[in-house]
């Protein structure tokens, strides 16, 4: 339950949240992970080798901003693959309410569960209160068909975000 309520108690700044280590930085090899999504299948950042990759991490399903965010990536996700984006969702909701959240707003990409955080954790990206708990913090990285990261992005907007990165997508690909 505590977990559940977490994401509000931070927006309301009753609690300090600690972030665990640095998130990686642009030019660098993009750091390697492997997690299950919403369907049970699993994904490794080297199934992706030779693609752009979007990978966005965010505090919770279900949660206002979260969905706002999802929803503006579902909405653009033909303008993803026309450009041969692969668009993946991060956060530490198990594979179960990941289930149900891609499927309550026909979300059609793949939401990573990192349950134990340790994606979060070397993304930089981990928020913590101790013993254990904690959430993803909302932020991108582009990540290059080699595997280096292009852009980060440590605040996000949810209402624009989509749009920002297409656009910057673009630009990135265009220059390269």
């Amino acid at each position: 339950m505590y977990k559940s309520i977490l994401p509000t108690l931070l927006c309301l700044g009753l609690l300090s949240p600690t972030v665990t280590a640095d998130s990686p930085v642009e030019g660098q090899l993009a750091p390697a992970f492997k997690l299950q999504d919403q369907k049970g299948d699993w994904h490794r950042l080297d199934d992706y080798q030779g693609q752009w990759v979007v990978l966005y991490f965010y505090p919770k399903d279900f949660t206002p901003g979260c969905t706002t965010e999802a929803c503006s990536f579902r909405d653009d996700i033909l303008k993803f693959r026309k450009m041969n984006i692969a668009l993946l969702g991060v956060s530490m909701d198990d594979v179960e309410s990941h289930q149900k959240f891609a499927q309550e707003y026909s979300l059609p990409f793949p939401l990573l569960a990192d349950d134990d955080g340790e994606v979060s954790r070397i993304y930089g990206t981990y928020l913590g209160i101790g013993g254990g708990v904690g959430i993803a913090k909302r932020q991108t990285f582009l990540i290059d068909p080699d595997g280096l990261l292009a852009k980060h992005y440590p605040k996000v907007d949810p209402d624009v975000h989509s749009a920002q990165v297409i656009a910057d997508l673009a630009d990135l690909m265009a220059a390269g």
